[in-house]
């Protein structure tokens, strides 16, 4: 066994008997959640290329330190800090570039990537989930989108998968940063097994006991059966479906129009605590944030994914550019007071002109757009 330690991401490679080995990359910021940072991006992407190149690696496997999150996101602190301390460079460019890189490499990966998704997987961390072939949740998963709360927007792919989901969700989630639980998670397609999180040591144990091959395709089918099998023996009840309680509902609220949708969910009353809670992000979060949200599902709507990811790119240092971004990381985590003065404050007041703005690709560092090579 080999041994890669740092302080934000561990790597190891565990040999298995056919001689192939388990490549573990595990998020090591336990007391933010995980929270992903510059360095642990860079790192993740680098192991991944090297892993990708490298014969005897059969699978990867992406977890988080301790036992309430997998990744709560992008780290959200270290990024405003470091925008303040280069004001001249275009705010946002090297985080959110190594981000998409790092997950459309996963998209495309040409391995199996097993994600476990235990606990808080928000932002960022569905990110890293969303592309990987293989994507576990437990009784203890809440996958969220909750960037409109911070003057940003639902990224990382999601103006792709956000829109693939079923009927309207895709809309009503990238707009309220609604909390999806594993059996949602499931029926949306961010997720494809359930197991239960006690299983997991048993889970690497059998990862790294069983015989795999030089073939990727082999291996997925292989990993299929074997995941399907702890999901067979879950030990764990699934939780039940806001989505099967709200569901017609939601339909009914979401319209192909962002204004009328967004005053038919913030006029609603519901006293179920879940539906409640993200009428409540809508109605206090940023009004441009949700209006992003829902125009980028619409506009990218038939785009592929790298176009998607290039368009985000866009967006999120404009987002960076304008005051929404530090008011609302002032107003949530800095501060804590939950008062954010959002500008403009009023939906009335977020016009066409307003949101295509966001749109206008900035001067780039060297002349081409940063992700021009994901194809």
């Amino acid at each position: 066994m080999s041994s890669d330690l740092n302080p934000t991401v561990l790597f190891r490679e565990h040999p298995t008997p056919g001689g192939q080995r388990i490549g573990f990359a595990q998020l090591n910021a336990e007391r933010s959640l995980n929270a992903l940072t510059l360095e642990m991006v860079r790192l993740l992407d680098g192991k991944l290329r090297d892993w990708a190149n490298d014969a005897g690696i059969a699978i990867v496997v992406l977890s988080g330190a301790g036992p309430k999150a997998f990744c709560a996101g992008g780290d959200i602190r270290k990024l405003l800090e470091s925008i303040k301390a280069q004001p001249a460079v275009l705010p946002g460019l090297d985080f959110f570039a190594a981000e998409y890189s790092l997950d459309y490499r996963i998209h495309r990966y040409p391995k199996p990537v097993l994600v476990w998704g235990g606990g808080i997987v928000f932002g960022g961390g569905i990110g890293l989930m969303a592309g990987a072939s293989h994507r576990v949740v437990t009784e203890t998963s809440k996958l969220a989108m909750p960037e409109t709360r911070i003057g940003l927007f639902p990224d990382v792919g999601a103006s792709h998968f956000l829109d693939r989901m079923p009927r309207t969700l895709g809309r009503f989630y990238g707009m309220t940063g609604a909390t999806l639980d594993a059996h949602d998670s499931l029926a949306t397609g961010l997720a494809d097994y359930f197991i239960a999180n006690t299983g997991r040591d048993a889970l690497w144990y059998r990862l790294e006991t069983s015989r795999w091959h030089d073939d990727a395709a082999a291996n997925a089918t292989a990993l299929d059966v074997l995941l399907q099998s702890f999901c067979a023996q879950a030990g764990a009840s699934v939780p039940e479906s806001p989505l099967a309680v709200h569901g017609e509902l939601l339909d009914r609220l979401v319209t192909g129009d962002f204004a009328d949708t967004y005053r038919n969910i913030t006029s609603h009353v519901s006293s179920d605590p879940w539906l409640a809670s993200a009428i409540a992000t809508l109605r206090t979060g940023s009004p441009t944030s949700a209006a992003l949200s829902f125009e980028l599902q619409r506009r990218l709507a038939d785009r592929s994914l790298a176009d998607v990811f290039r368009t985000e790119l866009t967006v999120a240092v404009r987002c960076c550019q304008r005051p929404d971004f530090a008011e609302g990381v002032r107003a949530l985590l800095i501060d804590k007071d939950n008062h954010p003065q959002w500008s403009p404050s009023r939906i009335e007041e977020v016009t066409p002109e307003w949101i295509e703005s966001f749109f206008s690709e900035p001067r780039w560092p060297l002349q081409t757009h940063p992700l021009e090579d994901l194809d």
